[in-house]
């Protein structure tokens, strides 16, 4: 695994030890940016099932301004900084080791808002448009966000829901990828509530 483009382009990243994350390919990151990039013009990036860090590490060196790491494994947590300093991309970053829907709720404490979501949860969880729907409740999605969701390819989430419209669905052997636009709509004056 390494970065495939940008400032940290070529460096290469450690993987959590153990068969308890799975990667993303440099295959599957590099058509995923080709898709949603490929480079960037600053911007805030949260990858909530971090593992290794490299989908917003790839997204920093490109051209984010900066990110958010969350996962719930130790191991993890000290691979994505790790990873992020080897990068020199540490100053640009903020890691929690926490679960997802928690961490979701402290980040809108902090009013944080973002315009790029990676979702890459274990493959046995299919909860991803119930995250996005709560990250749209809790405020932490910027106007015209795009939300990417890694999930086992024989699974599909729903075209449309909410805010939400997937824009591209691509298959990569067991992994399937959907990105998502956000596409918020602003209440009139008065009617927000």
């Amino acid at each position: 695994m390494r970065v495939i483009s940008g400032t940290a382009k070529g460096r290469h990243l450690k993987a959590v030890p153990g068969m308890g994350t799975r990667p993303t390919t440099d295959k599957v990151k590099e058509a995923i940016f080709s898709m949603i990039g490929p480079y960037f013009d600053g911007g805030m990036v949260l990858d909530l099932f971090a593992g290794t860090g490299g989908l917003g590490i790839e997204a920093l060196s490109r051209g984010m301004d900066r990110a958010v790491f969350v996962d719930m494994d130790k191991k993890s947590i000290e691979v994505v900084r790790e990873n992020l300093t080897a990068c020199r991309l540490e100053q640009a970053a903020e890691v929690y080791r926490n679960e997802a829907e928690r961490a979701l709720k402290v980040l809108a404490k902090k009013e944080s808002r973002f315009d790029l979501v990676f979702l890459d949860p274990p493959y046995r969880m299919k909860t991803a448009d119930k995250l996005m729907e709560e990250m749209h409740g809790l405020g932490l999605l910027a106007p015209q966000a795009v939300v990417l969701v890694e999930h086992v390819s024989d699974y599909r989430y729903p075209e449309a829901f909410g805010p939400f419209v997937c824009r591209r669905f691509a298959l990569y052997g067991e992994t399937a990828v959907a990105i998502y636009d956000y596409q918020q709509q602003d209440l009139p004056q008065g009617n927000q509530s």
